[in-house]
């Protein structure tokens, strides 16, 4: 399945198909050890993981503070390709640098997703393009504080 611009029934099919081999001890495809990775740094998912039939079409409201798992998770997976490839260019470093700043991955991903989903907002709001210097201003900022 490409995952290039996937419907949103499509991401959480993949997301529960890549923890359902897992649990089954079947071959992982290279996203899918990704998301596994992913998966497995947030335990609180697992149950949600555990129930397509209940979980493929629940709302999420983010003004009740609740958190969509699979938004959440696609984050993760847009981020470590995004320093896969260094693209923007320095992402690969700040990674490096937020790694070593929080002592784990996790934290460093959680920063990064933080300035990508502010420079997707931006971009939704002012009706253009993610702007690739917002982003790195905002992971500067990540690592300077």
């Amino acid at each position: 399945m490409a995952l290039f611009n996937p419907s949103r029934d499509q991401v959480r099919q993949f997301f529960f198909d890549a923890w359902a081999k897992y649990k089954n001890q079947q071959a992982l495809t290279d996203l899918e050890v990704i998301a596994l990775q992913v998966i497995q740094m947030h335990p609180e998912y697992h149950l949600v993981l555990d129930a397509p039939e209940r979980y493929m079409e629940q709302a999420y409201f983010p003004e009740m503070g609740e958190t969509n798992p699979f938004l959440h998770m696609s984050l993760h997976l847009s981020v470590l390709e995004q320093v896969a490839i260094n693209q923007p260019i320095g992402i690969a470093d700040a990674y490096q640098a937020l790694k070593i700043k929080h002592g784990n991955e996790s934290g460093a991903q959680h920063d990064l997703m933080d300035c990508l989903a502010e420079s997707i907002w931006q971009a939704q709001r002012n009706g253009q393009p993610p702007n690739s210097e917002l982003y790195i201003h905002c992971m500067q900022a990540k690592i300077n504080t």
